[in-house]
């Protein structure tokens, strides 16, 4: 399953500049023929590219349209690569462009595509992408649970950010703000959950742990 494959290295798979999400129609609709790859081994790509962060940078609010705020993380991403540096890639851009800003967006381009799909469906908000983005390995990943399951404003999920880069544990962090990723309400059909009920009570036991068994099983099915 693609999901299993990402957990490898948590990281993007795909080359920089990709509009793998960008161009999925599923995921953007019409918007996908409109999307852009950024090569950044291609000065005129690079060129694009520079001219679309000095677009990003200047834009005041970077929530309004999460399509464009991916595409402008593709640029931004792009553009480091190809010039080799933060720095250069600031420079070129002009003196609107920041380090701390090609750093923060790049690094969202750079999440794997499992978050970056919930960021093109806009139910994880840019600003919250910039600070899942702060953290590394499988960590982002429970951090992006986290923040759907339990509805994690902002300032909640940059102050889990900062305890895990100051060195408390994913899972630690998480559970002081009793956000756990894996407690989710569930809509059954009636007569669904009736038989379960039943099924559960037959054989004394827990409700979650045969939900939980059922799941496995699909997911080893799609492996």
């Amino acid at each position: 399953m693609p999901g299993n494959r990402e957990r490898d290295g948590a990281d993007r798979r795909e080359p920089t500049g990709e509009p793998v999400v960008r161009g999925d129609p599923e995921i953007t609709g019409d918007r996908a023929h409109d999307a852009v790859t950024f090569d950044p081994d291609d000065p005129e790509s690079l060129a694009e590219a520079a001219e679309v962060v000095r677009e990003f940078a200047s834009e005041a609010d970077h929530e309004a349209d999460q399509i464009y705020v991916l595409r402008g993380a593709a640029a931004c991403a792009a553009l480091v690569r190809g010039e080799g540096s933060y720095r250069a890639a600031a420079e070129r851009a002009g003196d609107s462009v920041t380090v701390n800003f090609l750093r923060k967006w790049a690094r969202v381009h750079d999440l794997p595509i499992s978050i970056r799909r919930y960021i093109a469906l806009g139910e994880i908000v840019p600003s919250t992408a910039k600070h899942i983005a702060r953290v590394d390995g499988d960590s982002r990943y429970l951090l992006a649970w986290a923040a759907l399951d339990h509805g994690l404003t902002v300032q909640e999920v940059r102050t889990i950010a900062s305890a895990v880069n100051d060195g408390t544990s994913i899972e630690e962090a998480l559970d002081a703000h009793d956000a756990l990723p894996g407690r989710k309400d569930v809509s059954l059909p009636t007569d669904l959950y009736h038989d379960l009920r039943l099924e559960a009570a037959d054989q004394v036991r827990d409700l979650d742990g045969i939900i939980a068994e059922a799941v496995e099983a699909w997911l080893e099915e799609r492996r």
